[in-house]
């Protein structure tokens, strides 16, 4: 199992999605929020998430789906 830190920035209606929830409910990966500022019209999260590789770019690639940008911070 690896660890991804990412950013994930929210405009917009994305901000009221359940996001992080999904994450861990739809995907193999464990969550563990280590930053977050949240505003009225963008926000963004610096997550870890932990799991096989696969599962991550899955989970990542949902999020993207979903119109959240999505930066890659650190591998671990």
């Amino acid at each position: 199992m690896a660890r991804t830190t990412v950013r994930l920035t929210f405009r917009g209606d994305a901000r009221n999605d359940p996001i992080i929830y999904r994450l861990g409910q739809d995907y193999k990966v464990v969550t563990n929020i280590r930053r977050a500022d949240v505003g009225n019209d963008t926000g963004w999260v610096e997550l870890d998430l932990d799991g096989e590789k696969t599962e991550v770019d899955r989970a990542l690639e949902y999020c993207q789906s979903r119109g959240i940008g999505v930066e890659r911070l650190e591998h671990q």
